[in-house]
């Protein structure tokens, strides 16, 4: 009897997908109308993040279950994606190579339906992005446990880039190497951020094992699989790309850790209705220069998510802050705020207003 009622379920789950399928390809159909609309507009993007922002923050909403939230966000940015690849594939820039938490983060925010290029350093994906021969790039901005990825930081401070959306990452580091044995282990090879992400547990494990820091967590998972006294950390997807074997799982200090990238392109992103704003100040070197250059933002009521200080290489003054701000340069609270802040500063960089991530959340 139960395998009667078995059977008759999963005949109305393939009478359903049926269905789904003609649906998906009916959306896929009017994605193309519209991409024929757009060719007549040069400046037309592909990628509108404000738009797929605010179509996955309905479905949440919208969402009955039992599907969570999440899995809803998953199975809608793949949707889109292949959609997106049937007007033109995105080229999207990365810190390479193939296996990195930057890849992830590339096909957690563009999906599967994207031509990645690796590039070998941070300054690559800025480089590639500023010449327009990529639409994007995905730089890590800041990790939740060792804080600010400085070389992103400096480098945001002379490009004409703007951000154009943020992907939160869960790290889960892998140690992986040829044999997957300890006692093979002489060198850890990974990118700094990451060795620092895994200091206790390497100190417990490994307290003699030489530690050597490479361009990413990608490049060391090569190199360990041409070497086999090399161990290296980094992602499942690294793991199983270049054919390694698990040393040791879950090896974080931080079982929460997590990393923040930025995607980074020429294109101005309209309003979602739940975004974040993001500037560079200077401060003159005088006293009490630092709360005027904040008062603006206290009196127009605008919210402040993130401020961080780092030293100034050249100019006139010390310290360069980096502000993120609740709201889109556009609401008119932010725009005064921002005119204020741009006539009392030393110097003033917009990188851009963009959805944030609570937005799709879920």
């Amino acid at each position: 009897m139960a395998d009667e009622q078995i059977e008759a379920v999963r005949q109305r789950i393939d009478a359903l997908d049926a269905q789904l399928l003609q649906l998906v390809n009916e959306r896929a159909r009017l994605a193309q109308e519209i991409g024929h609309l757009k060719q007549g507009a040069n400046d037309a993007p592909v990628y509108r993040p404000e738009r797929e922002a605010m179509i996955i923050q309905r479905l949440q909403q919208a969402n009955p279950g039992p599907l969570p939230g999440g899995a809803v966000r998953a199975i809608w940015r793949e949707l889109m994606s292949a959609c997106r690849g049937l007007e033109r594939p995105l080229r999207v820039a990365f810190l390479g190579p193939w296996g990195t938490f930057s890849e992830a983060a590339m096909r957690q925010r563009f999906g599967d339906a994207v031509e990645g290029v690796p590039c070998a350093s941070i300054d690559d994906v800025f480089r590639v992005s500023e010449s327009g021969t990529v639409d994007f790039g995905v730089v890590p901005i800041e990790n939740s446990t060792e804080g600010s990825v400085t070389r992103s930081q400096d480098l945001f401070l002379n490009t004409p880039l703007r951000i154009a959306s943020e992907i939160t990452v869960p790290v889960r580091h892998v140690l992986m190497s040829r044999s997957g044995l300890t006692a093979d282990v002489k060198k850890v090879v990974a990118h700094p951020q990451a060795l620092a992400q895994c200091t206790n547990w390497l100190q417990r494990n490994l307290p003699d094992v030489e530690l050597m820091p490479v361009s990413s967590n990608g490049e060391g998972a090569r190199l360990a699989a041409a070497d086999g006294s090399l161990a290296a950390i980094g992602s499942e997807t690294a793991l199983a790309l270049y054919d390694l074997v698990a040393v040791a799982h879950a090896i974080q200090d931080d079982p929460m850790n997590r990393t923040r990238f930025l995607v980074i392109g020429m294109q101005q992103v309209a309003r979602s209705g739940m975004d974040q704003t993001s500037l560079i100040l200077g401060v003159p070197d005088r006293a009490g220069a630092l709360y005027e250059l904040i008062e603006p933002l206290s009196r127009h009521g605008v919210t402040m998510k993130r401020f961080e200080s780092r030293p100034a290489r050249q100019g006139g003054w010390e310290y360069y802050f980096y502000i993120d701000l609740t709201g889109h340069q556009d609401d008119p609270a932010v725009a005064k705020a921002l005119m204020e802040l741009k006539d009392r500063s030393a110097f003033f960089r917009l990188l851009g207003s963009y959805p944030s991530e609570r937005a799709t959340v879920g």
